[in-house]
């Protein structure tokens, strides 16, 4: 008797291109990750450092992995990641391809928040529940600000008035920074300096930890959200025909952008370009504007740029670390300009 063939589960062609780009991406990363905690001052090789991984023990190649560059390597990703989704979500919320959370005072705000805890007394009466103060206050300044610059847009429609907007937001809280930072104690001003450079160094276990668990779970929210984005940026009206409650909608898009942009700026200092750049090139890449898509695919990307960047920042100079929003500038700065003149970009 003739059997009949067993029809084999085949992916979609729709999804295989999207589906080896992340592929791509997430081994690049991967590789990006290992450069970068196996250079440095002490040289780590990929046979140590597989031992130190399995079999971690005394010795200072150890602690330095475990201690030193394995975090901030970890950091780099997660907090690269998170700052590209940020600015995925302020741009379809706007519908405008050229805001961020730097370029819309997000970043300033949470900077002004940091400098109040950093630079006041008010760190030695929430000693105790430092360092999650500082990314509270973080998430909050720039909760705050982006409130006021929507509250703000809802009665201007014009996008370069709302940039404008959020450059005065950003003048503003910056001028309040420079009072505070006037007023301070000179050891308080040399740490919110260092901080305010930008740097993925320095960061612990208990750090990376947060990372993984509250930004995790924010990215998980923002991937359930991906199909009423997808809505969302068709108009409000076909988004309501979806059933999609719009006011609720809108304030919990922008609660996920400024937690995950607020979170990043408390802990790596204001990074600049990554949320504003990664989003571009990730539609470029994958030639859509399906957030399904988007979302892992700026993910991995933002990732990968801000892992290069770091690379570079202690590399470059060695060993003299350059700031990583100098670094992230220089990269985005002329993608978004030569994006932007072709007209590629299409939100």
């Amino acid at each position: 008797m003739n059997q009949s063939p067993q029809v084999q589960p085949s992916i979609p062609y729709g999804l295989q291109r999207p589906l080896s780009l992340f592929a791509i991406l997430f081994l690049v990363v991967l590789i990006m990750m290992v450069v970068n905690i196996c250079t440095g001052s002490v040289t780590i090789y990929l046979s140590q450092l597989f031992h130190l991984i399995l079999r971690p023990d005394n010795t200072t190649e150890s602690f330095i992995l475990w201690k030193i560059r394995l975090p901030r390597a970890a950091a780099a990703v997660l907090c690269g990641g998170y700052l590209a989704v940020s600015g995925l979500l302020l741009q379809v919320y706007f519908r405008n391809p050229v805001v961020g959370p730097f370029i819309l005072g997000i970043s300033s705000g949470a900077t002004l928040m940091v400098s109040l805890v950093m630079l006041t007394s008010l760190t030695m009466q929430l000693h105790i529940i430092t360092p999650f103060t500082v990314t509270l206050a973080a998430m909050a300044g720039a909760c705050i600000v982006m409130t006021i610059v929507v509250a703000i847009a809802s009665r201007v429609k014009n996008g370069i008035t709302l940039l404008i907007i959020g450059l005065m937001m950003g003048y503003l809280c910056h001028a309040v920074t420079s009072v505070l930072t006037a007023l301070a104690e000179k050891e308080q001003v040399k740490g919110f300096v260092l901080w305010q450079l930008g740097s993925f160094s320095g960061f612990k276990w208990d750090e990376i930890s947060l990372l993984l668990l509250v930004g995790g779970l924010l990215l998980m929210i923002v991937f359930l959200l991906a199909k009423p984005l997808n809505g969302f940026l068709l108009g409000e009206e076909y988004a309501m025909s979806m059933g999609i409650n719009i006011r609720i909608f809108r304030m919990l898009i922008l609660f996920l952008a400024c937690s995950l942009a607020g979170m990043i700026t408390a802990m790596a200092g204001p990074v600049a370009f990554i949320g504003l750049a990664i989003p571009h090139m990730a539609r470029m890449i994958f030639s859509t504007s399906d957030n399904r898509i988007l979302i892992p695919g700026t993910f991995f990307l933002g990732a990968l740029v801000a892992s290069g960047c770091d690379f570079i920042a202690r590399a470059l100079l060695s060993p003299v670390e350059l700031p990583l929003s100098a670094i992230t500038a220089f990269f985005g700065a002329p993608v978004v300009i030569c994006l932007l003149m072709k007209k590629r970009v299409q939100l």
